[in-house]
């Protein structure tokens, strides 16, 4: 086994001369995760709109289901995802398990909860500010939403975000539906873990190295969003 010097160096090495494997696997974490956060998207901020904004039999209890389902636990998603997709299961018939596309999907769901939450709460908020606002000008409910959104944009970046980072350190859920199979479905948390094992340190810390580097950029761009918001607001 290489020393952590040694590791440290050839991880470096590999990292500024665009080894094609390592970047494969860092080309495909951010692919799955991603899209990933595009879907999630899809349904999280319309759910959390419709919570923010309409009063419906049964809102509380949704309301509390979506907020138990951030703290889901990964191997739970993955399993539920592989009984779907697998031969005996209802969607088994598409062949989708150990797939890119089976990854996607866990990851959906596990970070979905999370958009819906954050959603609701940056709209809850808006909607209670400008309640007076939008009722003056008589806007129906419709319109209200689109301009509830278009006020957010910048904060419900702050959601995606959110989900991006969850999204990218997962390895549970990748795990069970991806089967960390090689050039295929093995993005940067399972090889991360797969490496340590065999004591291939080098590329292990080489794809650490980018996680961190993109959990620095995540956070720096959510602080970032936090910053404008409270010069915003004091404006």
């Amino acid at each position: 086994m290489e020393s952590f010097s040694e590791a440290f160096a050839s991880a470096l090495q590999m990292i500024l001369s665009a080894d094609p494997t390592l970047w494969g696997i860092v080309g495909l974490s951010l692919q799955v995760s991603l899209t990933a956060v595009f879907f999630a998207a899809l349904i999280g901020i319309p759910l959390g709109a419709l919570l923010a904004i309409k009063k419906f039999w049964g809102r509380p209890v949704l309301i509390v289901l979506v907020n138990a389902l951030m703290g889901l636990p990964p191997v739970v998603v993955g399993l539920c995802v592989y009984l779907m997709l697998s031969k005996s299961g209802p969607l088994g018939i598409l062949g989708l398990l150990y797939t890119p596309t089976a990854m996607i999907i866990a990851q959906t769901l596990l970070i979905a909860p999370i958009i819906a939450a954050l959603s609701r709460t940056i709209l809850k908020t808006l909607h209670e500010e400008y309640r007076d606002q939008f009722a003056s000008f008589r806007l129906s409910q419709f319109q209200t939403v689109n301009a509830l959104l278009w006020e957010a944009r910048f904060m419900l970046l702050t959601a995606l975000l959110a989900g991006f980072g969850r999204a990218i350190a997962e390895v549970g859920a990748v795990m069970i539906v991806g089967g960390n199979i090689s050039h295929y479905t093995r993005v940067m948390t399972t090889s991360i873990a797969l490496e340590t094992s065999k004591g291939n340190l080098s590329l292990a810390l080489a794809l650490g190295v980018i996680l961190i580097l993109l959990a620095i950029l995540v956070n720096g761009a959510l602080s970032l969003i936090g910053m404008q918001r409270r010069e915003d607001m004091h404006v």
